[in-house]
């Protein structure tokens, strides 16, 4: 079917129009693009010209509807509701089309949206459309990329970012959330699309929504972060303020605002903290150990808990880190119970972290809790159970270094004193 007049397109959606209503100055629309544009958006102002509305009354254009119908009983006995040109703009998925001349209009609608972005008004519509022609479509996706898509969409985060920062309204930031969502669709398996992306153009707008977006954009950002680390196409974390990246994590990890969310928010920080520069003490100055204590306490999943612990492996091997370590009451408790019960895994890590505050750098705290919380325990029931040799050599040795300090605890079971007596 041939291409619907563009007087037949409602101004905000761009498809076809179904209940054409005519507003005050003198625009028509389709009635539910309008009626969201009004009342659920709050906003008294035209979106075509953004002229002030002088009432909020719809008025319905009959003549424009009986012509709009006219035109779609012209059309081939294959217009159907299911085949409506409404359904074959740049909001229905390509994929789902078969011919290749069909494609072909889907890949030129696709250039003409990434031509027409930066100009037009209605940026949140266009890339929303723009984006569900690309879902799952690896086609269309690499149109995307081989047209500067990249490029175009990461000038529109830009610009709707500096929009948003100089006290534009909500739409500026809104269109920054959906690009991101555009952007998170594509593989980003190549260098020359991680190039694009790690452009400051386009990163520091991805880092605004890791720090302040919705739910939603938080995570269409960390998935960018995510592909473009294991595409290995260098140190994204360069030229970004990582204390800020650190802070907006962890308060991620401490308001539990999804299981995802967190989930997603504990890869990226393990990415940080080990490409950073001075990532492990940036991530102790702004309260990491403490954030992942209480979170490995509370801890049920054993990917969870895993991740926690070899974080907190990783910040204890800085002074810093085993330092805010031993200071936290609760720190030696949380790792302790991992042992012997989440997994081998969670068990390695947690005596590698218990051996980094006790022997690296041991304070009479640390060994006095490891007394009272049961670690000295179950560090002397690994020895009795089959672990790796590096483990188990590494729990010989603290416990031979300690055990004359353990030794004199009164609370410290006899049998255990027995035992430190044999390993002597």
């Amino acid at each position: 079917m041939e291409e619907p007049p563009h007087l037949f397109l409602c101004p905000i959606s761009m498809e076809l129009m179904d209940d054409p209503v005519t507003v005050s100055t003198g625009v028509t629309y389709d009635r539910r693009s309008i009626e969201q544009w009004i009342f659920g958006y709050g906003r008294a102002t035209c979106p075509a010209t953004m002229q002030p509305l002088a009432n909020l009354d719809l008025t319905p254009n009959h003549t424009l509807k009986r012509v709009i119908g006219s035109w779609l009983d012209r059309g081939s006995p294959s217009t159907s509701a299911s085949s409506s040109p409404s359904t074959s703009s740049l909001s229905s998925p390509a994929h789902e089309l078969a011919t290749p001349l069909a494609r072909m209009l889907e890949a030129e609608r696709l250039r003409s949206a990434l031509a027409d972005l930066e100009e037009t008004p209605f940026k949140v519509t266009a890339l929303k459309n723009m984006g569900a022609r690309m879902a799952g479509d690896v086609a269309m996706q690499c149109e995307f990329v081989s047209s500067s898509g990249i490029q175009v969409v990461a000038g529109v985060m830009a610009q709707a970012l500096a929009e948003s920062a100089a006290g534009g309204d909500f739409s500026a930031f809104a269109a920054c959330e959906e690009a991101a969502a555009v952007l998170a669709l594509l593989p980003l398996a190549d260098a020359t699309s991680v190039g694009f992306v790690l452009a400051p153009e386009c990163m520091r707008p991805v880092m605004a929504l890791l720090q302040r977006g919705s739910a939603e954009a938080r995570l269409h950002a960390m998935d960018i972060v995510t592909k473009i680390s294991n595409a290995g196409a260098g140190d994204w974390t360069a030229g970004i303020e990582v204390d800020d990246v650190l802070k907006s994590l962890l308060e991620l990890l401490s308001d539990e605002v999804s299981t995802k969310l967190s989930s997603r928010a504990l890869d990226v920080l393990l990415d940080v903290v080990e490409r950073s520069r001075n990532g492990p003490a940036k991530a102790v100055e702004v309260g990491a150990v403490h954030v992942l204590v209480e979170l490995l306490a509370d801890a049920d999943d054993r990917h969870d808990a895993e991740r926690i612990l070899l974080l907190l492996k990783r910040l204890c091997k800085c002074p810093e880190g085993r330092l805010a370590f031993a200071e936290n009451d609760l720190s030696v408790a949380a790792v302790a119970k991992t042992m012997l019960r989440v997994s081998q895994l969670a068990t390695q890590l947690a005596v590698k972290v218990l051996w980094l505050v006790s022997v690296v750098a041991p304070s009479e705290k640390v060994l006095e809790d490891m007394v009272l919380t049961g670690a000295v325990a179950k560090l002397l029931g690994l020895l009795h159970v089959e672990t790796p040799p590096a483990t188990k050599q590494k729990t010989v040795r603290m416990v031979r270094i300690n055990g004359g300090f353990w030794r004199q605890y009164a609370c410290f079971p006899t049998d255990l004193r027995d035992y430190l007596r044999l390993l002597d």
